[in-house]
């Protein structure tokens, strides 16, 4: 039987990291084998782009590099750890995935739609999530939290107010335009009442019993 696939989405600081941790954990509780990925990164390949890509002194360069950057690395995480964890039956949460591209390359770094759709059917495919989570926070929240965990910001947190805004306001979209797959919750509130939203969301449109 094939597994599951549930990505987590948010702007920087929205708690997204946490709350796929405790969802897996949930998740494992039930009996369920899981698997807990991450992008950029999640393959050994990949997390070496990881760590290129979120470099906070690279050098300035276009939305469609840095969207070839995530497709490379997001190709070889789907060969090598996405697609065999799935076919094989397991579930796999994964702390972002396509839909960041989207967003942060897309909506707030204008890279066209049409381009990202390009890039989109050639390496993903038909790998998209079963279930997306936004977690929804104001960007000068999310900017704080994600501050005050980490002394150095990585190059993504290092970007101007109105970038996390718009940030912001493309994941609430992407919630607007995909309502059978993409789920706005508020990441405002306390941590175990917002994994208590997320176990509802997964029990709803997944069928699972917590």
């Amino acid at each position: 039987m094939r597994g599951k696939f549930i990505t987590f989405e948010g702007g920087e600081g929205s708690g997204k990291s946490t709350q796929a941790r405790l969802l897996a954990g949930a998740l494992r509780k039930t009996g369920t084998i899981v698997v807990e990925t991450r992008e950029p990164g999640g393959s050994p390949f990949a997390e070496r782009l990881r760590a290129f890509i979120l470099d906070a002194s690279l050098p300035p360069h276009v939305p469609l590099a840095e969207a070839l950057l995530f497709y490379a690395a997001r190709a070889d995480h789907i060969a090598a750890v996405i697609r065999p964890a799935i076919d094989g039956g397991r579930w796999v949460i994964c702390d972002r995935f396509s839909d960041s591209t989207r967003v942060y390359q897309g909506a707030a770094g204008a890279l066209p739609g049409d381009s990202i759709e390009v890039l989109e059917r050639l390496v993903v495919g038909g790998m998209s999530p079963d279930l997306t989570i936004v977690l929804d926070l104001p960007a000068e929240a999310g900017l704080a939290r994600a501050r005050a965990r980490s002394n150095a910001a990585d190059g993504y947190e290092n970007r101007g107010a109105d970038y996390h805004e718009r940030l912001r306001t493309g994941f609430v979209e992407l919630a607007r335009d995909n309502p059978g797959r993409v789920h706005l919750i508020d990441g405002s509130g306390d941590r175990d009442a917002i994994a208590a939203d997320v176990r509802a969301m997964v029990a709803s449109r997944l069928g699972v019993t917590f």
